[in-house]
């Protein structure tokens, strides 16, 4: 037997073993190319020049069960669907929120975070204490996010930003009024920077979930990595990599 045919036949193997199918980028059989943000602390950013993170994680544990090797992306995540959709990568794995809308343009996996969103606003704000109190304020989001969405929805002006770091730069200098966003988001980034200057001021009462993205027609990828996730929900590896990055299972 070739070298090639002995290693197509041990993917093959790791993948039967598994009881999943082989569904991959169209280019290379054996690898899944993941779309990730890179900037995204603590789900998707980079550490001494390596990408990590909690999605990244897990996205790396999905590839493993499925047999593949992982290739990661980095793309702004106001272009990052538009990556997906172009084909440059196989799927998206940058909290993706669950919602009608992206359920009705893209094949999604079963949730493997679960959170609830939070409106930060600057240490000294007394004006904003509710979802409620964001209308006619302004804040800074990704665009695209769901948390632009919820923010715009509460009467808010929305001023687009790449993240929320820059997000925070602009509360702080007073351009916008607050940012809302992922409460996991804004923990890993009070803890990592011990910034005194903004507060969580409020929350927005919704619980979200969070999931791999696909195109519409892959569903059969994403059947595969439901049943890696369920794997990895089993055998204690979403719950172990849930409690290294925020010291309880948000994987629930």
């Amino acid at each position: 037997m070739s070298v090639r045919k002995f290693i197509a036949a041990a993917v093959l193997a790791v993948v039967a073993a598994t009881g999943l199918s082989a569904c991959s980028s169209a280019s290379d059989p054996n690898v899944l190319k993941i779309g990730t943000e890179g900037t995204y602390a603590p789900f998707s950013y980079q550490e001494g020049g390596t990408l990590t993170g909690y999605d990244v994680e897990v996205a790396r544990a999905v590839g493993e069960k499925l047999g593949k090797q992982v290739e990661f992306v980095q793309t702004p995540w106001d272009s990052i669907f538009a990556g997906l959709e172009s084909e440059r990568f196989d799927l998206v794995a940058n909290q993706v929120t669950v919602n009608p809308e992206r359920t009705d343009k893209y094949a999604l996996s079963q949730p493997y975070t679960t959170s609830e969103g939070v409106i930060v606003t600057k240490a000294d704000n007394t004006t904003i204490t509710s979802l409620a109190s964001l209308a006619g304020k302004t804040t800074a989001q990704s665009a695209t996010s769901n948390w632009s969405k919820v923010a715009a929805g509460a009467g808010a002006k929305v001023e687009a930003v790449e993240g929320f770091v820059q997000a925070v730069q602009l509360l702080k200098a007073g351009r916008v009024d607050a940012t809302v966003n992922d409460t996991l988001a804004v923990g890993e980034y009070t803890k990592k920077t011990g910034d005194t200057g903004i507060k969580i001021a409020a929350r927005t009462g919704e619980t979200s979930k969070q999931a791999f993205a696909a195109r519409k027609d892959d569903t059969a990828l994403i059947a595969d990595i439901d049943k890696a996730l369920e794997q990895l929900r089993a055998d204690g590896t979403l719950a172990r990599l849930s409690e290294k990055y925020f010291g309880t299972d948000v994987s629930k």
